[in-house]
This record gives structure tokens, sequence and C-alpha cells, in this order.
């Protein structure tokens, strides 16, 4: 079933009329400080949802020593107790993106954004007070859902809120806050987990950071307005034209003119969909194609993500190298994270396809990940390491806003958490997958079986990927 089938349905016109005239005022407006501080919101809040994810990383090495999680392979199914931390993470994560990612659609962007911060923060302080493996990972498990409903609905509301000649720009920019916090959880983790602060287990301060940094950054959310794409395509005009007509009054103020009318938008019964819109229309054409390639990217890419960053000091420590030495050579990789979506925001976020970025992205952590498992100096492995960080924050921004774009404002946030949970349910096995490449083949082993999966990314999007740089989100939908 097309859009066009999709418009045949009894609907209201004047609504969708309006909802596309809206939809053009939004692509017209030029680059600002107005739509720029939207998204500085969105990634301050994004920089504590970072630090709690990557929390895998270094937070297991915490609980070795304080003696809740076993030593090496002596924890669940004979394998490190990391893999099952790991898999507890994700599975939340799955369940999040699968199950509750459609709730965005109903109740909107901003509501469900706010409150899902709110659970992951619970459930991470919580997991704060746990001394036994099973508390730990149940908590760990409550705070992977709140984050897999966050992160969907954050791509859902980025693409609906700038404009789309400002999508791959902002997504970098956004993607360059959020990833301070990569760094800031290694070295924090470097500087704690060895001791006892206070008394209290070092891995607990790393905990509670997060979540009472997430706690506050809830309180600047509140001032974020509901995506008006979202307001217009179920019904409620008047307070998607409040939005827009605030934002630009405030750019003509900043201009000192006029802005430019709206190019005309699109006929309403070509690029409109109904607001009874289901989850069965992204199998019908033309998202059916896109939905199947998207389960195979991000079933494999997660691999190559999170394979990387999420064993990387256990990678290190394979290697050779002591427990506070791979924490610190870690610490030290995780600086580039912030520094490449930078670079990328402002060289080739607008001037190249995304598909394509994500195709060189994914070559690149395939070629590098194997030439890191031969290296063994130190200066060398950290060189690596951060191109390695660099093409996978290629590949992250630009995969990002590229998934949300493929599909209509109705069915966006329910759509990108389906196959976005693919990902995260990938991650749940593989976690026990690389601890077993680990044990028996060690760092080689784990490395090939990344890089393998990156070809697999490359080929989905380069051979079955839509071309979407500089296009409306109406007119990718058709």
């Amino acid at each position: 079933m097309s859009i066009t089938a999709l418009a045949a349905r009894p609907v209201d016109p004047l609504p969708q009329a309006q909802a596309a005239a809206i939809t053009a005022r939004i692509d017209r407006l030029p680059e600002n400080r107005h739509t720029w501080r939207l998204a500085a919101l969105i990634s301050l809040a994004g920089m504590f949802e970072v630090y709690d994810l990557y929390q895998t990383a270094y937070v297991p090495t915490g609980l070795v020593r304080s003696g809740i999680f076993a030593q090496g392979a002596n924890g669940l199914f004979g394998l490190p107790d990391q893999a099952a931390f790991a898999s507890a993470t994700f599975l939340g994560l799955f369940i999040g993106a699968i199950a509750f990612a459609s709730v965005a659609d109903r109740f909107g962007r901003k509501t469900i954004f706010l409150w899902a911060l709110v659970g992951y923060s619970l459930a991470t302080l919580a997991m704060a007070l746990q001394s036994t493996v099973n508390g730990i990972l149940a908590c760990r498990l409550l705070a992977g859902i709140g984050l897999g409903v966050e992160l969907v609905t954050i791509d859902a509301y980025l693409v609906e809120i700038v404009p789309k000649h400002m999508r791959g720009k902002a997504a970098a920019i956004m993607h360059a806050i959020a990833y301070l916090a990569i760094p800031l959880v290694a070295f924090v983790s470097y500087l704690l987990i060895p001791i006892d602060p206070l008394g209290v287990a070092g891995w607990r301060w790393v905990v509670l950071i997060g979540a009472g940094g997430a706690l506050v950054v809830w309180w600047l959310r509140v001032s974020l307005p509901e995506s008006p794409r979202w307001l217009a395509q179920h019904g409620n005009i008047d307070a998607a034209e409040q939005i827009i007509r605030e934002m630009e009054q405030r750019l003509e103020q900043d201009l000192g003119h006029k802005l430019p009318a709206p190019v005309p938008a699109p006929a309403p019964e070509i690029v409109e969909v109904s607001r009874r819109a289901s989850f069965a229309d992204i199998w019908q054409p033309p998202y059916r194609r896109r939905t199947i390639m998207l389960m195979a990217f991000n079933f494999f890419q997660t691999i190559g993500f999170f394979g990387f960053t999420n064993w990387l000091p256990t990678l290190l420590a394979a290697q050779g190298h002591s427990i506070t030495k791979s924490l610190l050579y870690s610490a030290v990789i995780a600086v580039a994270y912030p520094l490449w979506p930078l670079l990328w925001g402002f060289t080739v976020a607008e001037r190249y396809e995304r598909k394509w970025q994500i195709v060189v992205a994914s070559g690149a952590t395939a070629v590098l990940g194997l030439i890191f498992a031969m290296l063994t100096v130190p200066s060398l492995l950290m060189v690596c390491g951060a191109l390695i960080v660099g093409a996978n924050t290629l590949m992250s921004y630009a995969y990002h806003p590229y998934q949300a774009e493929l599909y209509p404002t109705e069915v966006r946030a329910r759509a990108v958490g389906f196959v976005y949970s693919f990902g995260r349910l990938s991650t749940v096995f593989t976690s026990f997958i690389i601890a077993f490449l680990l044990k028996e083949f060690g760092a080689s082993g784990v490395f090939v079986f990344i890089s393998f999966s990156m070809f697999v990314v490359m080929a989905s999007i380069g051979f079955y990927g839509p071309l979407t740089r500089g296009r409306s989100l109406e007119d990718i939908a058709r």
C-alpha cells in the first residue's frame, strides 16, 4: 500500500493541507540559533543517555573488583559476567524500542522522551544500591527499556523539528555534544573504579553521577516544544501553528527582515498519511523494502559499533595490558568520540548522501578493526582506536536521521523503534558470542567477526538504501 493508497482512506483534507503547509514552513527556515537551541537541549539530555549506555564498558570492571561479578569466565554460561551485563542492557533496549516506541506516535514526542528519561534515571539510581548479580541485571534491564524508548523518540523528534537542509548537520552536532559523555564516563571510571571514595565502591559513584545528571536535564527539557509535524498530523493545527509562528517571529527579529514565502507544499493526497496509519503500513510498498533493509542493517551495525566500544577495555586486557592501563587507554581513545562528529558536521554532513557516508564508515571500521587486533604498541593502539571511533561516529550520526527520514510522521517512531530493536536484539546474543570468541580466539577472533558484520552493513545500505539528502520528509515518504 503506497502513500497514495493510504491517503485514499477517508480523512479530513483541511488538516492535511494545513499539515503540509507547516512542513513547507519548517523546511524553508534558514539555519538559526533557535533551531540550534532545540537541538542543544536534546543533546544535553543525550549526554546522560550516552553516559548510561556506555557504562556497559566500564562498570563491570568495578563490579569484579567489588566481588559482585565473577572474575574471568566464571559467570553465566561459563562466560564473563560482563556479557550478561551487556545482554541485560540491550535486552531492555530491544523491549523499549519494539514494545513501547509506538507510544511516541500516539502521545507525542516531548511527553514520551521526558518520562522515558525519568524512568531510566530511577532504574539506574536503583542499580547503584544493589549488591547482587541478579539485582544489578534486573535494574539494568529496566534502565535499558527507558533508554530504548528515549533514543527512538529523539531520532523522530530531531528530523521533524529541523529544516531538511540541516538534518545531517544537526544530527552530527547533537552526537558531538552527547558523546562528551563517553570520555566523561571513561575518565570518571579510570579515577573512581580503582578506589572507594568515602568508603563507597567506585563503580557506585560512576552510576550515581549519571543518574543524578539525567534527572537535572529532565528539568531543562520541559521547555522544549512538541513536534509541530506531529501536532499537525494529529489535527492540533492551532498548537502547531503557534510553535511555527514563534519560531518565525524570533528568526525575523534576528534577520531584520521578513522570511521568504514557503515553497508550495505537494498535494496532500500524495504526501499525507491517514491518522489511522498502523504498524501494518510499514510492510506495504514502498516501506516494506526499507524495513527489511533496516532490519538487516541494525542487526549487524551494532556488532561493529558496540562490539568495539563496550568491549574496548576487555579487548585491551586480552592483548596483555593491565586493568588500570586498559582503562587509561580506553579513556584516551574515548576523547575522540565528541571530536569526530564535530568534524563530520562541518565537513561531510550536508555535502554527501547519508547512505554513502554509512557505507564508507562501515568499510573503514572493518579494515581498521583487523589492524587494531594486530597492534601491541600502546601509542599505535590509541591512534588506531581513535580512527575506529571516527568511522563509528560517522556511521552513527548518519544512520540515526537516515532511518527516521524513510518513514512518514504517523508511523515514524513505531517504524524506527521496530527496525532499531533488531540492533538491540543482536547485541543481546552477540555479547555472548564476543565473549566466546575472545575466550577461544582472542582479540583477533572478535575483530574478524566485527569486520564481517560491517561488510553486511555496506551491502544492505549500498544496494538498497534510497537517497534522502536535501529532500523533504514528505518527498522521501513517497
